[in-house]
């Protein structure tokens, strides 16, 4: 193979998707003028060499590293003058990545990791602008006129060793700007890639792509970019910061289908763009059965593991930021955060959040949620100086809630188990089946229906809900909490061991939750192994000394009564104290 070195000028156009589906014709002109009346010339004056052109970029090579800098400034300052000539949605904007690399000769064409890595800094590049890379930095600092600034070592797609990347933008941009991100969470889910070598396969990965779209579309806390503008990148290698900042958004969802006989794989992985990280990846190795039912149910799981995850990012990211900086979104999650941590200072904690968010934003629901969810947890967790006056001002935060946004199936989730506190059966069941319609792939909603059919004497009926709480929700942040409520499903079916064995999952999601004990010295006083019940029940006074047999009824009011006696004896035959 013949090699050589050069400086490899790589360039795209920002928003190319979006131009042309605002104008195809229009976009197509005004491109090839640009081409035609400065770049190539400018090319050509750099002694530069146009190795390929695609569609909307450009592999250039130079011999000079000072020639390849100083063209792409002189490009671009040439675009930001032309573009004043026109309206800001019809502007032609280039990002432009250099690099200096060994590359493979093969004719006209050039090829290898120098080429790659021109690539991916041109996609690390502002609308408008230049990123090159630390070989490039070293050799034309104090050679050309414009100021590079340092942007440190950067992890890239498909490149081994992060690179030290440098950048520099024409003053007053000409760049169109980024579309701002919404004032919650957002994401874009890109066409998953067929990998099966058989088109006629797109429609498998297009239909998992469409059911992921309007499934994540059921989260109104979360901001969906239509299937429309995301299939605009199908085909494309794009890098996911850039589709980030053309369609204003934060997450990007991307992922593959490969089907090999009857056996298919699906791949996804979900991509914090802005902060350059990955969030999730998942594989899904499925048997090809019944095709739309294969569809759905990895379409579902996806969601609803999306759905937490982006949560717990959220959670993660405004964590390290001032409450004074935060809107109310940004509150909320912060008040998330706490609430989950099931104590008094945390809950506290979470309470000043939640009204903080309402004072930002008196029509944002998910405060007065959150806020009836921190009254039903006060209330189990048995907090509550007063069980009454907690579940009235928890039902008026959650009436709220639901008025605020009547769509929101959290809001309905949260009503759902207040009602249930309350003794409502009818109420409690209308308003959890309301919050599974609304949202089907949410995991809690599920969980809250199986709830309250326990609470109101329907033990076997709830049991799928749970299964199905922990089917789409693998890795969720209170799975002991539905494992927990399965056990009792069994123990109140006369199930001692299989009450027993959801238990002891919970025991494994957290071992210092007072519920998973509670269960599990009941199942196994249910099977006569009084000893180890009376461990378990040691164990948990060591860090809830203050529970007891007459607790029962306070922390779980308007059970149904036979199932509560059943409880409350197999406690008192633990050992639990009176």
């Amino acid at each position: 193979m013949e090699r050589r070195l050069a400086a490899i000028l790589a360039a795209d156009v920002v928003g190319y998707s979006r131009l042309m589906g605002a104008d195809e014709a229009g976009t197509l002109a005004a491109l090839k003028a640009h081409q035609a009346e400065l770049v190539d010339p400018t090319i050509a004056e750099y002694q530069g060499r146009i190795v390929k052109l695609m569609g909307d970029g450009a592999l250039v090579e130079f011999a000079s590293v000072v020639a390849a800098v100083e063209c792409a400034a002189a490009i671009q300052r040439g675009m930001a003058e032309r573009n004043s000539e026109f309206p800001e949605g019809q502007r032609i904007v280039y990002r432009i990545g250099i690099n200096l690399g060994d590359v493979i000769i093969d004719g006209d064409d050039i090829h290898g990791d120098g080429v790659n890595v021109a690539a991916r800094l041109e996609g690390l590049a502002e609308p408008g602008g230049l990123c090159v890379s630390g070989g490039v930095y070293d050799q034309v600092k104090g050679k050309v006129d414009i100021e590079l600034t340092d942007m440190g070592p950067r992890k890239v797609k498909n490149i081994a060793e992060p690179i030290h990347a440098w950048r520099w933008q024409v003053d007053g941009g000409g760049a169109r700007p980024t579309l701002a991100l919404p004032d919650k969470p957002s994401i874009a889910v890109l066409p998953f890639a067929n990998m099966s070598g058989d088109p006629e396969q797109e429609y498998f990965s297009d239909g998992i792509t469409e059911d992921i779209i309007t499934e994540l579309s059921h989260f109104r806390w979360l901001f969906v970019i239509s299937r429309n503008s995301s299939f605009s990148y199908r085909g494309r290698a794009v890098e996911a910061r850039r589709i980030a900042e053309e369609l204003g958004v934060r997450y990007v969802l991307e992922g593959s289908v490969r089907k090999a006989g009857q056996r298919v794989r699906v791949t996804a992985q979900l991509i914090d763009a802005l902060a350059d990280h990955h969030v999730w990846a998942q594989r899904y190795d499925r048997d090809l059965d019944d095709i739309f039912a294969l569809q759905d149910e990895i379409a579902t799981q996806i969601v609803s593991t999306v759905g937490v995850e982006i949560e717990g990012t959220e959670q993660e990211r405004v964590s390290r930021r001032p409450p004074e900086s935060l809107d109310a979104w940004e509150l909320y999650q912060r008040g998330m955060r706490h609430l989950w941590r099931y104590t008094k200072e945390d809950h506290a904690a979470a309470r000043t959040f939640f009204r903080d968010a309402i004072e930002r934003s008196s029509t944002f629901g998910p405060p007065h949620a959150g806020l009836a969810y921190l009254g039903i947890l006060v209330v189990v967790l048995d907090f509550a100086e007063s069980t009454a006056q907690t579940l009235a001002d928890a039902l008026e935060a959650a009436k709220k809630a639901v008025a605020l946004d009547d769509r929101d199936g959290f809001a309905h989730f949260i009503l759902g188990r207040i009602q249930g506190f309350l003794g409502n059966a009818d109420a409690a069941i209308a308003e959890s089946e309301k919050a599974v319609l609304l949202s089907p792939s949410f995991a809690l909603a599920h969980y809250g229906l199986g709830y309250n059919l326990f609470w109101f004497g329907r033990a076997a009926d709830a049991l799928p809900c749970f299964d199905t709480a922990i089917r789409l929700s693998p890795h969720d942040p209170v799975l002991w909490a539905f494992h927990t409520l399965k056990g009792w499903c069994h123990f109140q079916l006369g199930d001692h061991a299989a009450a027993e064995a959801c238990a002891r999952k919970a025991f494994q999601e957290d071992p210092k939750e007072f519920w998973p004990h509670l269960v599990l010295a009941a199942a196994l006083a249910g099977q006569d192994r009084a000893d180890e019940a009376r461990a378990v029940v040691d164990d948990l006074l060591l860090f809830k000394p203050e529970m007891s047999a007459s607790a029962i009824p306070r922390i779980m009011p308007h059970v149904d009564p036979d199932y509560l006696g059943r409880i409350t004896a197999a406690l008192r035959k633990a050992g639990l104290p009176a």
